[in-house]
């Protein structure tokens, strides 16, 4: 299935690098992330397809953490501020109440992302020092588990859920940029790599529509080879095909599945300017 790109609306300021997650009933969140001067805000947007219908504040400014919505609350999972954090922050849309829910088992920011069966997985990262290569697993009221260990550390890798398993996506090794999708079932703990992207791609986003998974923008290993292309990946086989392309070139972006289609939120373009724009990819019918 083919996307086409449509523009929604501004966002009051520029961003890029937050962390996303689906509200429903038409609604999704991004919450901390970086300003146009590079600088992280603590800011929390509630918006739907029209605009931002509400805003909050996490505790601290940060970016490059990730998010998942747990019956109703929205975690957000490490990320950077002036060091790494390792915190597991609850956000209730419903009255805003902000709180402390867990912890990583070590600071990490980086991380990918998706929720899957009412858990959390929590994707690589980076602690200050070095790539994380664990799979870690977390409910409310329950201690983070480390599940599965990648072949590598991975750092802004896509993640997203698809057929019962995680599908993980591209991201940065130590050494370069990665083109593996790998497929991690939480029934066995099974990790193994179902195929590999036309080329690396790391700094993307992924989101589910229908049995399809979606890697949406990203960049190769140099800061300004971002790219618009869209793909489609079949989360069993790992076969990708080329879906639809964004307006122009871009990473970092928000990237969430509302409704039946996917919202991109700012992110940062191959001239480094970082955006306000939020649009969504939705599906060209009967192709």
């Amino acid at each position: 299935m083919r996307l086409t790109y449509r523009r929604l609306f501004a966002l009051g300021a520029p961003l890029r690098d937050p962390a996303s997650a689906p509200l429903g009933g038409g609604r999704f969140a991004l919450l901390g992330g970086l300003d146009a001067t590079d600088t992280s805000t603590a800011g929390i947007e509630i918006a739907n397809l029209h605009g931002v219908t509400r805003n909050a504040s996490l505790p601290i400014a940060q970016h490059d953490a990730q998010a998942a919505a747990l019956g109703g609350t929205v975690y957000v999972f490490g990320g950077g501020s002036y060091s790494e954090l390792d915190h597991i922050v609850s956000f209730d849309p419903a009255n805003g109440a902000i709180g402390a829910a867990g912890s990583l088992p070590s600071a990490q920011s980086d991380v990918a992302v998706a929720q899957l069966d009412g858990r959390a997985y929590v994707v690589g990262g980076f602690d200050g020092t070095s790539w994380k290569n664990t799979i870690l697993a977390w409910r409310p009221g329950a201690q983070v588990k480390v599940v599965a260990q990648l072949p590598v550390g991975l750092r802004y890798a896509a993640v997203a859920a698809a057929a019962g398993r995680l599908i993980i996506i591209g991201g940065s090794t130590p050494v370069r940029a990665s083109d593996a999708i790998y497929s991690f079932d939480p029934a066995t703990e099974q990790l193994r790599r179902i195929g590999r992207l036309p080329q690396p791609i790391t700094h993307g986003g992924a989101a589910t529509i229908g049995s399809t998974v979606y890697l949406v923008g990203g960049r190769g290993d140099a800061l300004d080879a971002q790219t618009a292309r869209v793909w489609a990946i079949d989360p069993l086989t790992g076969a990708v095909h080329g879906a639809g392309r964004l307006p122009q070139p871009l990473s970092d972006a928000g990237v969430v599945a509302v409704g039946g289609g996917i919202v991109v939120a700012g992110g940062l373009t191959r001239s480094a300017a970082t955006l306000a724009d939020v649009g969504e990819l939705v599906p060209i019918h009967g192709r």
